[in-house]
């Protein structure tokens, strides 16, 4: 099952997404008036049932895809996340003991099929292809043998970056992490219900058709159970908090010379299980 925030017309609800089209669901659950507010009440699987044998509301055509988690309490990023991408940064080290992290906020995603946007201060808008995980049950200090427990959903994210601005200061990337629209998370909710959706699944990312980036979960230097058990120590992890779980190397910032985003490109990051989160780009007006 896909469930989708999406707009239609002038009004924005969630809904089932199949392949002829949307199904609405907001007006079967008055008391849930979105999908954060399904995900508290664990309510994806009334959502799949109320959706079995309905007939689509929406044409695809007709629907435009939004953030399926409006709102979000907290969306946290593990940074350099994959044994080659360690690599890359060439400061002698060996993979850190623990993870990089970072926060982003809501306004800086859009939905599926969505321009990214590329402000006029820099050119260097950057694709990061990453799974992207949403708590269904909150918790404080939880333990690597129960963080699967914790996971309501799974999606994709592209992590875009301008890149100069994650250089501005000494320690810090949030400024470059953070400009309106300059990412996406979607296209969908795929319900998490076992460990197979995450251990070893193919990740990858294409630009214009090209394959740019492509590892799998199972070579994560810090796994997606450590990150909620390592996150949960120091923060209460709450319903719809999103965690977005690293990318493989392969960015255009690390090709030489750098292949930055550019208007009319198209990225699509594709993950196994959950499905293509397609964008493209266009200059901010």
């Amino acid at each position: 099952m896909r469930i989708a925030t999406y707009s239609a017309g002038h009004d924005t609800v969630y809904g089932a997404i199949t392949d002829s089209g949307a199904i609405n669901l907001s007006a079967d659950f008055p008391d849930w008036p979105t999908l954060r507010d399904v995900i508290e009440a664990d309510g994806l699987h009334r959502l799949a049932t109320a959706a079995q044998g309905r007939a689509p509301t929406h044409a695809l055509s007709q629907i435009t895809y939004q953030i399926p988690i409006p709102r979000p309490e907290k969306i946290i990023c593990v940074g350099v996340n994959f044994p080659n991408r360690n690599a890359e940064y060439k400061d002698g080290q060996d993979a850190p003991p623990n993870m990089s992290l970072f926060p982003r906020f809501a306004r800086s995603f859009t939905g599926a099929d969505c321009p990214l946007i590329r402000p006029p201060e820099s050119h260097q808008l950057d694709y990061e292809g990453e799974i992207a995980i949403v708590i269904g049950k909150g918790g404080r200090r939880i333990s690597e043998a129960e963080a699967y427990d914790h996971i309501a959903a799974l999606t994709l994210c592209n992590e875009g970056t301008i890149r100069d601005w994650v250089r501005h200061a000494k320690f810090n990337v949030t400024q470059g992490k953070n400009w309106d629209a300059s990412g996406a998370i979607g296209p969908w909710l795929v319900p998490f219900t076992a460990a197979a959706q995450l251990d070893d699944i193919r990740l990858t990312t294409k630009v214009n058709g090209e394959l740019r980036q492509d590892d799998r979960t199972s070579n994560m230097l810090f796994p997606i159970r450590r990150q909620i058990a390592y996150i949960s120590t120091f923060t209460t992890l709450v319903p719809g908090d999103i965690i977005i779980t690293g990318t493989p190397t392969g960015a255009g910032a690390r090709f030489d010379p750098p292949r930055f985003l550019r208007p009319g490109d198209v990225i699509e990051v594709e993950a196994e299980g959950i499905g293509i989160l397609s964008n493209t780009v266009k200059d901010e007006m």
